[in-house]
């Protein structure tokens, strides 16, 4: 099966073509210009490194998020428009999950820290095995995230949020806790969808994992308090 998996999650985000669990291209994107710029360009350049067409896609996954509200529409639009003129379903993934996936084999609780700006991270913390959710998905100050943490064991921290607030945790846990710079997300949520196809679902029923209300949203609601 012919997987093309998109994360838009972060500024860079990745793209990957997979044979089933084999990655057969992946690349980084330029931070530097807009998701709405870059895609689907950026698939479609992943594409011909793996010398297929879009019309050889099988099943599309993405990242559903959490991560830039403006990123994560382009994606799933993007994603939806091409699974929908292919008459393919979709696999979403959440950013954290995949993340969790990373670090399975430190073989330790995994905490998956996303930075979400404001001082805050998204962040969940899953079991060794990258599945079992131990503290589920939220946005919050890293500091509050560390005092609640009531494990035996020294978790294992990945992600941007995690490299951003390394000395909070190192703090927190000392010199030798593992904070691990996050991977290309889309080759690892394309290996999930590869795992359960079954699970992908129609293009309109793919909906964003926020966590956190966008920031117009949360303007609106100060702005209706303060009336």
């Amino acid at each position: 099966m012919i997987i093309l998996a998109l994360d838009t999650t972060t500024s860079a985000g990745s793209a990957a073509v997979l044979r089933d669990a084999d990655v057969l291209a992946a690349s980084i994107g330029d931070p530097a210009v807009t998701h709405g710029q870059r895609l689907p360009a950026d698939l479609d350049r992943v594409l011909r490194q793996a010398a297929l067409r879009i019309d050889d896609v099988e099943l599309f996954a993405v990242a559903a998020g959490p991560g830039s509200f403006t990123g994560l529409r382009v994606g799933i639009a993007t994603t939806q428009g091409l699974a929908t003129a292919r008459g393919c379903r979709v696999f979403p993934v959440s950013a954290l999950d995949a993340l969790a996936r990373a670090a399975v084999k430190h073989d330790a609780p995994i905490a998956a820290w996303m930075d979400a700006h404001r001082g805050q991270v998204f962040s969940q913390v899953c079991a060794a095995n990258g599945v079992d959710v131990l503290m589920p998905a939220e946005a919050a100050l890293p500091a509050a995230l560390l005092e609640a943490w009531e494990g035996d064991a020294t978790p294992v921290f990945i992600g941007d949020g995690a490299v951003r607030y390394r000395a909070e945790i190192r703090a927190r846990f000392g010199s030798g806790v593992v904070v691990a710079e996050p991977p290309p997300l889309a080759p690892i949520i394309g290996r999930m969808a590869a795992e359960r196809p079954d699970r992908a679902v129609l293009p309109h029923a793919v909906i964003p994992i926020y966590i956190r209300k966008p920031d117009a949203e949360l303007a609106r609601i100060r702005r209706l308090a303060g009336a």
